[in-house]
């Protein structure tokens, strides 16, 4: 099936990173930008696939949006997949918390420990 007939238009398919594959410095440099923690926080509190990229009130453009996204993608924290025009995501919380155990607990923690701001 070509991407089109997918749904997909002309957009490649999302590449995906194995979070076993990630390095410790790979995860924290994802994690370590404001928009990327808001982005995991509401992911979190989302149902899977439920949220398309375009759904995220942050202040950022389109094109920046989407590097953020590739990031999250890359360190193993967001799989994404078209629904015909939309790209949805969904947080990989198992697979991370199994790479790397607390983490996660710890960015999507309310107490001001980790500022999303």
């Amino acid at each position: 099936m070509s991407n089109e007939a997918a749904g997909g238009g002309h957009r490649a398919a999302p590449v995906h990173t194995d979070p076993r594959e990630v390095s410790v410095l790979a995860a924290l440099s994802a994690v370590s930008d404001p928009v990327r923690i808001k982005l995991i926080r509401d992911l979190a509190g989302s149902a899977d696939w439920s949220r398309s990229c375009g759904s995220f009130d942050v202040p950022v453009g389109k094109a920046a949006l989407s590097h953020h996204f590739s990031v999250l993608r890359g360190a193993g924290l967001v799989e994404q997949r078209d629904e015909g025009p939309k790209r949805v995501n969904r947080l990989r919380r198992e697979e991370f918390e199994e790479r790397f155990p607390g983490l996660l607990a710890l960015l999507l923690r309310d107490d001001g420990a980790v500022a999303a701001d």
